[in-house]
């Protein structure tokens, strides 16, 4: 694992820029690494514009069995949590695994069910993505690798808490949202799911065994893959071998808790913020917001459509927004072509209505990017 690390660098910059009127530095990234080829893994970084050294923030997404689903993934799919961790003082560096995105090499969690060797294998393959990322920033003047933070969704949280096994240097804690792996991702009704949650829990129980670094889990009531049960189990495993972790019981989001750090960006960061206090980590003062898009509102839209359009604004590249004259809206963001945004935000909306067209793309009006590009 060390012995791969110090062939871990950076490849490629295929973008450098500031975000929104140099609030924010955003670079896309390749990550070189032996197991993912020539082409390295994609990565985003997001950080404020100063020019002193901020603390890493390692963001890790979630696993999914579907191979369509993880070719269309892209690191843009997690730009609003970047830009929150960006606010509070980190440069946050979103890596997409071997397997996920552009990132090639093999799959790693397409065997993580069920016992508890396949579960530690599975996070180890994860983790030595993750080490890549880690070594890649070594040596650069506007990131520091001390005082980093590891944060994970899902099957992206188990591989953030794998990695305080063996935890690099200047790793200070560990963020995780809906942390592990089942079957498939089957839900918990799932009859397959009960073998999935005895091997997880042993796995938990053995990386309890080692980890020593402090760490904040955060669950929603109504996960439809780790019930709140499910969640105090792997907690009580995890701390009983003698792990550092704190659990946060979450309110319900939404029709499935499972997406709240996807899409509940209103209601995370105070637990963050308490839990990043009590470590003496990030800044003290939270960073404004990068400034909105000045784009009018379409008209007609009711007060959700009004909420959903700053939702879009909000959005990283690659999201377009479709609207109706009658109020009807539609939008998609974080995904790899602006051509599959514009689709999916045009096919949302004509659930609806049967005259949408195109309103916005990126932050502009799709009306003025229509005439630019003539």
């Amino acid at each position: 694992m060390k012995r791969a690390a110090l062939f871990c660098f950076i490849v490629a910059v295929m973008a450098s820029r500031p975000a929104t009127a140099d609030e924010f530095h955003r670079e896309e990234l390749r990550i070189a690494m032996p197991a993912a080829g020539s082409s390295g893994l994609e990565a985003l970084l997001i950080r404020p514009s100063g020019p002193q050294r901020y603390p890493l923030a390692l963001i890790s997404h979630g696993a999914s069995s579907d191979a369509a689903e993880r070719q269309e993934m892209s690191p843009y799919g997690f730009y609003r949590q970047g830009i929150e961790f960006a606010r509070r003082g980190f440069a946050a560096l979103v890596v997409m695994r071997r397997g996920y995105g552009s990132s090639p090499g093999s799959y790693a969690e397409g065997h993580s069910c069920c016992e508890l060797a396949t579960y530690l294998s599975s996070a180890k393959d994860s983790t030595d993505d993750l080490r890549a990322a880690i070594a890649a920033m070594n040596g650069r003047s506007d990131v520091t690798t001390q005082g980093m933070i590891a944060v994970g969704l899902s099957g992206g949280g188990l591989a953030s808490i794998a990695l305080s096994v063996n935890p690099p240097p200047g790793l200070a804690a560990v963020i995780s949202f809906a942390g592990g792996l089942v079957r498939a991702q089957h839900s918990a009704s799932d009859p397959r799911s009960a073998g999935d949650e005895a091997g997880l829990i042993e796995a938990f129980r053995t990386l309890g065994q080692s980890s020593r670094t402090p760490m904040l889990w955060v669950y929603a009531a109504n996960d439809s893959y780790f019930r709140p049960e499910l969640a105090h189990q792997l907690l009580a495993a995890f701390t009983s071998a003698g792990g550092r972790a704190k659990l946060i019981d979450a309110p319900a989001f939404g029709t499935d808790g499972h997406q709240l750090f996807s899409a509940g960006v209103a209601m995370w960061p105070k637990p963050v913020d308490d839990f990043l206090r009590e470590q003496n980590l990030g800044a003290r003062n939270l960073l404004p917001p990068p400034t909105l898009p000045a784009l009018p509102l379409p008209p007609r839209l009711s007060d959700k459509g009004r909420a959903s359009f700053t939702d879009y604004l909000t959005a990283g590249p690659h999201k377009a927004f479709a609207a109706a004259p009658g109020g009807a809206f539609g939008y998609w963001s974080g995904t790899r072509s602006l051509q599959k945004a514009e689709d999916q935000a045009l096919s949302g909306c004509a659930q609806n209505a049967p005259d949408c067209a195109l309103y916005a793309i990126d932050n502009e009006l799709a009306a003025t990017q229509a005439t630019n590009r003539k």
